[in-house]
């Protein structure tokens, strides 16, 4: 989550075309390798603190700043958004649209078969669950927008082109994200028959969900970025503030996680089986969507670099605003809640696992690229 560079480097060249021989952790900062751990952690720490001290969950939950939403978890939602959203270089939206044939694979894989994907998935192997299955529905809907940058990085993928993607996915997000979900959770299973009894949601509450959680962050860090560079210039900006303010949105995460936990502890110790249960659709999710982009990526023609790029936007999923949405529609202590929850800890070491699997792939199917990779 920390230390996302979107900076370009000025003496990028082709040789991004060969596998790094480093250890891919080992260029991983210290608190993004084990972020895992950190996670499992900050999950005993709240259910800890939810089970030892008395009354502090009805305390958490009774102070909303917005409905359904505790001013703790409303503060550290907001922490985990902002910093990723100043990273992004806005002024370079127009750079990658010339590669139509990246950019509508992308907008398909990330807003028509991704959402798909994950509503089969959780209808699939969820039928019993609805809250768990809607939670995770909410996940498949929240596109690329932080994290995957790293996973594009350590992959050799395209910056520029993952710039431009998690960016584009921001703006959709914030567009289309209140009737999408709609679609998902209510329109599309009455058209099938499926069974949707006592499923409630508000578009307006979703949609002022995502404004606030998605919306502030994103308004903040295109003004952070805009004045950042204008008064101090763009090496200062990305080379000195922004791994100042990368860990903030480690520290929201690992803080909500905390928080959610705290409020969900009963629940979680209670059904242990549960989390296990919303892990397996995910897993399932996470590769079948890397390896269809991939292949997609490689069946366009589109080079290693943008290829790896494509999977790793499309495999991956934007938590903080599925935890937000869930907890400002739903509550902090319900499963919906929990579903999003349990994504960061199933995802990280999966897409870890991936960006050696999209190396691997690299000498396996692009060595005929040599060292000059046409991502143009």
């Amino acid at each position: 989550m920390t230390d996302i560079l979107l900076a370009d480097r000025a003496d990028k060249s082709d040789d991004t075309a060969t596998a790094e021989t480093a250890p891919v952790l080992s260029k991983l900062s210290f608190l993004d390798r084990f972020l895992p751990a950190w996670i499992l952690l900050s999950m005993g720490l709240g259910l800890g603190l939810g089970r030892g001290v008395g009354g502090l969950s009805h305390a958490l939950d009774s102070a909303q700043v917005t409905a359904g939403v505790p001013a703790p978890i409303f503060i550290g939602l907001l922490a985990m958004m902002y910093p990723v959203l100043a990273k992004v270089r806005y002024r370079r939206l127009g750079e990658v649209t010339g590669d139509t044939r990246l950019l509508v694979a992308s907008l398909v894989l990330n807003w028509v078969i991704g959402p798909l994907v994950m509503f089969a998935l959780a209808w699939a192997l969820l039928p019993d669950q609805p809250a768990y299955r809607t939670g995770l529905i909410i996940v498949g809907l929240a596109r690329c927008i932080a994290m995957v940058l790293i996973w594009n990085d350590l992959s050799c993928g395209d910056r520029e082109a993952a710039a431009v993607l998690v960016a584009l996915n921001s703006l959709f997000q914030i567009l289309a994200y209140a009737g999408l979900g709609y679609f998902y959770l209510v329109v599309l299973p009455g058209w099938l028959g499926l069974h949707s009894a006592g499923l409630h949601v508000s578009m307006g509450l979703v949609a002022t969900s995502v404004a606030i959680f998605l919306g502030i962050p994103l308004l903040a860090g295109v003004l952070t970025r805009t004045v950042g560079e204008k008064l101090k210039g763009l090496a200062w900006y990305e080379e000195r503030f922004l791994p100042k303010i990368s860990p903030i949105a480690l520290y929201g995460l690992l803080f909500t996680v905390v928080i959610l936990f705290a409020l969900q502890g009963k629940q979680i110790t209670g059904h242990p089986l549960d989390v296990v249960r919303i892990a397996a659709p995910l897993l399932c999710y996470f590769a079948l969507m890397w390896t269809g982009s991939f292949v997609i990526g490689k069946a366009l023609g589109l080079g290693y670099a943008r290829t790896a790029t494509l999977a790793f936007t499309a495999a991956s999923n934007n938590f903080e605003l599925a935890i937000a949405v869930a907890i400002g529609v739903f509550g902090a202590i319900s499963g919906e809640a929990l579903a999003g929850v349990v994504g960061p800890l199933i995802e990280v070491p999966v897409l870890v696992g991936l960006v050696y699997v999209s190396l691997w792939a690299q000498n396996r199917f692009y060595r005929l690229e040599g060292a000059t990779l046409d991502i143009t």
